[in-house]
């Protein structure tokens, strides 16, 4: 029975893997220069939410059109909106966007274009262990991006420590022990997004982020992030659970071989 658990559990691997392969978003690092704050892509139609102008204040809902004259419609619901400090603020001045909480925040979006929204990019501040963000279309999950993706890639970097500590002169030599970086998010062809959720989970600290940009892309920039975040479809779970099953099994049966 070994041999046999053992060629499952590498199939199911392997569908793993290839799930990975096929994922529908595409990150990548403003990698060009440590300290960048706002996307460098290139865009068809693209617009800015700054948070400057919102309310501060826990649980804040509001709708706004990202300076893009109504191209872009976008609806945050229950997001805390905090003041400039050594956690986040792009350009350390100003508001930026923040969730303390496992539930997050969400952000719901629209567009009067034919191919809806198939970009997103903010900075993130202050970046720690239970930050995920995940992008919904109409109501399915396309892909979660963990803090952990991020982290590994910035600590991997030929001199990660010039993404640690804040930035920003009014705060600089702050936070050290946490990384600050800009990240895109691109939909790949075809595809697009109509909701995001930013979640602290587990709950280490607060995920902080500003510059929360959208639109529609035409060219990448920045150093592409290996992700191991994806959902995995239907089927891969299906082909996991009963790897894992198998799996217990034989070690069970082991377990009762070496008891007799």
């Amino acid at each position: 029975m070994r041999p046999t658990t053992l060629a499952l559990t590498f199939a199911v691997l392997a569908s793993a893997t290839a799930a990975n392969a096929a994922m529908p978003i595409t990150v990548s690092l403003e990698s060009e220069k440590p300290g960048i704050q706002s996307s460098t892509s290139g865009f068809n139609f693209v617009g800015v939410e700054k948070f400057d102008d919102q309310k501060t204040g826990a649980g804040q809902s509001f709708k706004t059109d990202f300076g893009s004259g109504g191209i872009f419609i976008g609806k945050y619901t229950n997001v805390d909106i905090l003041k400039q400090d050594q956690y986040g603020a792009a350009g350390g001045k100003g508001n930026y966007a923040a969730t303390f909480s496992s539930k997050g925040y969400a952000l719901d979006l629209s567009t009067k274009l034919d191919s809806g929204v198939t970009y997103f990019g903010f900075w993130l501040s202050a970046l720690d262990g239970g930050n995920n963000v995940t992008f919904f279309s109409k109501g399915k999950q396309l892909f979660t991006f963990s803090a952990a993706d991020a982290k590994t890639f910035i600590d991997g970097l030929k001199e990660p420590k010039l993404y640690y500590c804040n930035p920003n002169e009014a705060y600089k030599g702050k936070n050290c022990g946490e990384p600050y970086a800009f990240l895109n998010f691109y939909a790949k062809k075809g595809t697009s997004f109509d909701q995001i959720v930013f979640a602290e989970n587990p709950e280490k600290g607060g995920y902080e982020s500003d510059n929360h940009t959208v639109g529609q892309w035409n060219k990448m920039s920045g150093t592409i992030i290996p992700t191991t975040g994806a959902v995995p479809e239907p089927q891969t779970w299906a082909l996991l659970i009963a790897g894992f099953s198998m799996v217990g099994g034989s070690l069970r049966r082991r377990s009762r071989s070496v008891a007799a």
